[in-house]
């Protein structure tokens, strides 16, 4: 997973509320469980003025001009700001893998749905809560400057304009922030204590070698 400590990037406006997974990544895109190659179906029904389906060559599908992705002051963002409830719906994993491969990094709403927002964290977004009026401010930031781009602390918990001009604080878990600044999921954290793991198993087979028959099978009922 990729650290985040203090990040830079082109802010994008999605101005709707209640955007549910199945926007974010489409119920067809579903079928690979690897985490990369989801990027560019990320809002596949917003982007594209087709229905996307897997293995279509998407250089040759017809865009939709007026969805903000796909607008020249906004590429390159890899901040999203948006309005309540982001990431309703179903529980999928894919829809922070289509947002983190796309390039989005930290999240930007009022509000996330629960399980969505637990999800980002695993998966190195960084997603804030703002006040309404914060996010308000925000949308009347990025529609005014073409190019518009924030600074985001997460150390400090902080997220600002770049001319200083404005700086609003958020609150996260320590435990998520310290995973989030040294790169670590739960696979990290737990390869963190291979020593220990692996000292565990060579006394548990000294003392049960039986365990270790038919490639390390335990017989049942004696694990």
């Amino acid at each position: 997973m990729k650290a985040l400590t203090v990040h830079r990037g082109v802010v994008a406006p999605l101005d709707r509320a209640n955007v549910d997974t199945d926007a974010i990544i489409p119920k067809q895109f579903l079928k690979s469980i690897r985490r990369s190659g989801f990027g560019p179906n990320l809002f596949d029904a917003w982007r594209y003025l087709d229905r996307g389906e897997p293995g279509m060559d998407h250089a040759r599908r017809p865009i939709n001009p007026d969805f903000s992705l796909n607008q020249p002051r906004y590429r390159g963002a890899s901040i999203l700001v948006a309005r309540r409830n982001f990431g309703c719906g179903s529980s999928r994993e894919h829809a922070p893998w289509a947002l983190e491969d796309y390039g989005f990094r930290v999240l930007l709403a009022p509000s996330f749905a629960d399980i969505f927002f637990n999800n980002c964290f695993k998966n190195g977004i960084l997603p804030i809560v703002l006040a309404e009026s914060e996010v308000d401010a925000i949308f009347h930031a990025v529609a005014a400057f073409p190019g518009f781009e924030m600074l985001v602390d997460l150390p400090q918990q902080t997220v600002g304009f770049i001319d200083g001009s404005r700086s609003m604080s958020f609150d996260i878990d320590p435990f998520r922030k310290h995973c989030l600044i040294h790169g670590q999921d739960e696979i990290g954290l737990t390869l963190q204590h291979a020593d220990t793991i692996r000292d565990f198993e060579q006394r548990r087979l000294a003392a049960r070698p039986w365990l270790a028959a038919k490639g390390g099978t335990p017989h049942r009922g004696e694990a």
